[in-house]
């Protein structure tokens, strides 16, 4: 044995690079039980705190008391900003009656065209006024991603404190991640040219999140 095959012996030894069955035994124990970091201090009013960062962030924010509402909501904040009554959904949302609210709502991914998407999300997270948004066949994250603004339904029953507990609230309704996993935090945002921040870089120049239930009120 070589020098450097008896050091890098000693080393293997001394971190245990060895016991090949009980470095795995760990991690897998680990990621069965994971051990949770410092958290930020909350008060119990999660809906106010996501609220608060969430329009710190830029988004701007509307609540409602229920679904029924939606339609009605989105048609508002349309028309105040000018935009085109029209948009594409996830198909969730775009299974709402949209009937009376002159809109046209196509359920279907986005295309390079369209510029307004809405959809719901998974949950929120109190801690950084962020949504998180899984994909699948009914939820494609194009409708998110892809127009320039984005309107998104946020159940406050589904706001939640930290990303530590939105990941918990994955594991334990869905046992598994999806292909994709989304977290917006207000609009896409970039500071490269001359340290001056631009909206809509990258994505959406527009959040627009519509809280559903709870007791929220309205706010322009």
């Amino acid at each position: 044995m070589s020098a450097r095959d008896d050091i890098l012996g000693r080393v293997r030894r001394g971190v245990g690079k060895d016991d090949f069955a009980g470095r795995r035994a760990a991690a897998v124990a680990s990621l069965q039980a994971p051990v949770r970091g410092p958290q930020p201090t909350m008060n119990a009013d999660l809906v106010a705190r996501f609220r608060a960062k969430a329009e710190y962030l830029s988004s701007t924010v509307v609540g409602v008391p229920s679904l029924l509402e939606v339609p009605a909501a989105v048609a508002a904040y349309l028309g105040e900003n000018g935009l085109a009554a029209e948009a594409v959904a996830t198909a969730d949302v775009g299974r709402l009656d949209w009937s009376g609210s002159r809109l046209r709502v196509e359920a279907r991914p986005a295309v390079d065209d369209d510029k307004t998407g809405i959809s719901g999300c998974f949950c929120a997270i109190a801690e950084t006024g962020t949504l998180m948004l899984l994909s699948s066949p009914e939820t494609p994250a194009t409708v998110s991603l892809l127009p320039e603004t984005h309107i998104a339904l946020v159940d406050v029953s589904r706001i939640v404190a930290t990303m530590e507990d939105a990941f918990a609230l994955l594991r334990a309704e869905r046992g598994s991640l999806p292909r994709a996993v989304n977290f917006i935090s207000g609009p896409s945002r970039t500071g490269d040219i001359e340290q001056t921040i631009v909206l809509g870089a990258h994505g959406p120049c527009r959040v627009h999140l519509i809280l559903l239930g709870g007791g929220v009120a309205s706010h322009e």
